[in-house]
């Protein structure tokens, strides 16, 4: 039910955003320029596919071990798109990320609590499962959605079309595993709502746009935000206490996280690798 909110209510306020984009209502900056290719478009809606299964796996890691650490393992996405980028793009991982990764793997299980027996949350162990689950599909959608935008490809056009895809995906998956869950409208849909305006729409357009126009070190650093405020409003909001060690390992995987991001000097080919990792995506995070 929160993909396809997340997802569904987005939809036409994208719509509505391209038809005006489209009619040139828009200054210079917000404007993205060229319409989307047949081969861009159905990228982009392959890639929200697989964004919806990374909404639906992010809300079974929530029930297991909570919304601020089952939001904190997507940051395992940096290691993944870059794994993948070395396998399939060829593009060799900087020596920071190699550096980075068992410091980040480290943090991993001290968050799941593997290495104490335990933790905060229903099945802290599964709820890790479930996170790395949510970090290898969300690096799948930042690949293809890469693949699917140019630099003079309508940014707007480029997010409604993933958003089509990703209301379809979360559609089928939801009656699939049975996740439609009956019960009273209000205040939910509300909340549905407004993570779909705040996060689904305009996080996701004031990251288009700025990604392109920072550093890839300033980028991450300033998402590393989102994940590490997750688990605050997490404690004030929802009464989740993770044990000391669990928030020691928060500290540690988005240390790791900032020392990968920060070695921003390597080749431009791996600079957007990781640069898309780092875009954490905003709805992991309540990441809708």
């Amino acid at each position: 039910m929160l993909a396809l909110g997340r997802s569904g209510f987005a939809l036409p306020v994208l719509a509505g955003l391209l038809w005006l984009e489209r009619r040139g209502k828009f200054p210079g900056h917000w404007a993205s320029g060229r319409p989307l290719s047949s081969r861009a478009r159905w990228l982009a809606r392959l890639a929200g596919l697989f964004l919806a299964a990374d909404l639906v796996v992010w809300s079974h890691s929530i029930d297991d071990i909570g919304a601020g650490l089952g939001t904190v393992l997507s940051n395992l996405q940096l290691l993944i798109v870059s794994l993948v980028g070395w396998l399939v793009l060829g593009e060799r991982p900087r020596r920071s990320l190699l550096v980075a990764a068992p410091v980040m793997v480290f943090g991993l299980l001290l968050v799941g609590g593997v290495l104490t027996g335990g933790g905060y949350g229903r099945d802290p162990r599964l709820g890790v499962v479930y996170g790395i689950g949510v970090a290898i599909f969300y690096s799948v959608y930042i690949l293809l959605l890469r693949q699917a935008a140019t630099g003079e490809s309508s940014a707007i056009e480029t997010l409604f079309q993933a958003t089509v895809g990703a209301t379809v995906g979360a559609a089928v998956l939801g009656a699939a595993l049975r996740d439609f869950r009956l019960g009273p409208a209000w205040p939910a849909v509300g909340w549905l709502v407004v993570l779909a305006l705040t996060s689904g729409v305009l996080g996701w357009l004031l990251l288009t746009i700025s990604m392109p126009r920072l550093p890839a070190w300033l980028a991450s650093s300033l998402l590393l935000v989102q994940p590490a405020g997750s688990v605050l409003l997490g404690a004030v909001f929802l009464g989740e206490r993770p044990t000391l060690l669990q928030q020691a390992g928060v500290v540690i995987m988005l240390g790791g996280v900032l020392v990968a991001a920060r070695g921003a000097g390597g080749t431009r080919g791996t600079a957007v690798i990781e640069e898309s990792a780092v875009a954490i995506e905003p709805d992991a995070n309540i990441n809708g």
